[in-house]
């Protein structure tokens, strides 16, 4: 009898210790979760990974995630930040984080496959070398031969619109050339996002106009620039001599003037 007791007891035991892991491990692992911490440029450890990772699962970040909150990812904040109707100053704070969690439910840490969105410059003439538009997504991905993703082509549309609007379409494909060519380069950053978001680079996001939703002509002048149309003749710079305030852009060799803008190298 004493035996079958204790039998039985065991037996008890080992279920509920059952039970309880079956119950916990339903439930899969804890997504991380943000600090109380405001992120801004300069801010750097677990929490800006997490910040990296959730905005790349939107995919409005494609850098490095290194846990270092550096330019690239300020950009990708403040694009993040302009879509949901949020001040757009780059910083997160609990309002940001709260509306980038609930964006990304889905997220879980070491996830980093993008689920889809998402002081001033001379133009293209810097020597430090948003909200995306839809309608033509498709078309721009099925056009692209460097191996960029769609939300590259979205936000070269916005550069593209931002910088080069009102411009002969010509010299807007030529801003989108200029561009790909930066890219190509090794004097400059080699991704898309990298180039449009560095530093002093683009008036368009110095003031803002970065984040305009672009039309259906930025966009097919990306396409056009995509596939090997380039009216810039290989530049790497570009400026409005009217507006420009730089004296270094003017010693770059001058190539040609397409509309307002002179493309040099």
């Amino acid at each position: 009898m004493r035996i079958r007791l204790i039998v039985v007891t065991s037996l008890v035991v080992l279920l509920a210790f059952s039970s309880f892991y079956a119950i916990k491990g339903s439930y899969g692992p804890v997504s991380e979760t943000f600090s109380s911490a405001t992120l801004k440029v300069g801010s750097s450890g677990a929490d800006v990974q997490e910040l990296q990772g959730r905005l790349t699962h939107l995919g409005y970040y494609n850098g490095k995630i290194d846990g270092v909150f550096g330019s690239k990812t300020k950009g990708a904040v403040t694009w993040f930040q302009w879509k949901f109707g949020l001040k757009s100053d780059g910083i997160v704070g609990a309002e940001t984080k709260k509306k980038l969690v609930n964006a990304t439910k889905n997220w879980k840490p070491g996830s980093t496959s993008p689920g889809g969105a998402a002081s001033g410059g001379t133009g293209g003439g810097s020597n430090t070398g948003g909200n995306a538009g839809t309608g033509s997504g498709s078309n721009l991905a099925q056009s692209n031969r460097l191996g960029l993703s769609e939300n590259d082509l979205k936000i070269m549309a916005n550069a593209v619109y931002g910088e080069a609007r009102g411009e002969p379409y010509e010299g807007q494909v030529a801003v989108a050339a200029v561009i790909l060519n930066r890219v190509r380069s090794e004097s400059f950053p080699n991704t898309v996002y990298g180039v449009i978001f560095q530093p002093r680079a683009f008036t368009a996001v110095a003031d803002g106009q970065i984040y305009l939703t672009p039309n259906q002509k930025a966009r097919e002048a990306v396409e056009d620039a995509l596939n090997g149309w380039d009216p810039s003749g290989g530049c790497l710079y570009y400026f409005n001599p009217d507006t420009a305030t730089s004296a270094w852009i003017w010693t770059r060799t001058q190539i040609k003037t397409i509309g307002k803008h002179i493309f040099c190298m």
